[in-house]
């Protein structure tokens, strides 16, 4: 859930490539989906991202169906480079370009949203926190949407690692809050490789009962252009 305020290397593209699980949501019963992040930093201070779910399966009322879910594309902007206990501060911006109408998750899907971000560490451990301004629709309603993640990861040793994350997310139109609370194991089997797997537990009525996930991140070993 939560991303961090550091960016990626510049002029090297990087793939976020992972599937999804969700069972018991306000919206849906199952939900299984691959996802795409892509980034790539065109400066030190600037990197675009895109964010896809291309393939859905979910079931709904007790019947099933296929779909694509949303298309987003953004920037994230390094306002503060930090280094170790002081933070790197940073800001995105992205923006809902299609969607497939599949069922959404606990936090909905915005069609503006606005993040900063904080990273640092701080005796042996990472954090990453979050601050998001949403905003989302029902029909022609629109509403604000509030919400907070906190993620600390340790590493284990011999290129493993521990995170664990709590977050929240106003749900304006359920008059309610999502809470979860995530725990992922990350491997870095080379510099420009890792992957990762976990699983999250909602904390309220309104929240996803069960989410689970796993993945890679890829960085691509050879720079789109001369320095």
């Amino acid at each position: 859930m939560s991303n961090p305020a550091t960016l990626t290397p510049v002029g090297y593209l990087q793939f976020e490539t992972g599937t999804h699980g969700a069972t018991d949501s306000p919206e849906f019963s199952t939900r299984y989906e691959f996802n795409e992040v892509i980034k790539l930093a065109v400066t030190r201070r600037l990197e675009f991202i895109e964010s896809s779910s291309p393939a859905v399966h979910y079931t709904v009322n007790g019947i099933s169906a296929n779909g694509i879910a949303e298309v987003f594309l953004g920037a994230q902007v390094v306002l503060l480079h930090g280094e170790g206990a002081k933070p790197t501060l940073s800001a995105s911006y992205s923006r809902r370009v299609y969607d497939g109408g599949a069922p959404e998750l606990d936090v909905g899907s915005p069609l503006n949203s606005l993040v900063l971000y904080a990273s640092a560490d701080v005796k042996g451990f990472h954090y990453d926190a979050n601050a998001v301004f949403n905003e989302v629709l029902q029909g022609p309603v629109r509403r604000l949407q509030f919400g907070q993640t906190l993620s600390i990861s340790h590493p284990l040793g011999k290129g493993f690692g521990l995170s664990g994350e709590i977050w929240r997310f106003s749900q304006p139109f359920l008059r309610g809050n999502a809470i979860g609370n995530l725990w992922a194991v990350s491997y870095a089997a080379r510099k420009n490789l890792v992957f990762d797997a976990g699983f999250e537990k909602g904390l309220t009525g309104t929240s996803t009962h069960w989410e689970a996930f796993a993945g890679f991140t890829y960085l691509l070993p050879h720079r789109l252009w001369r320095r």
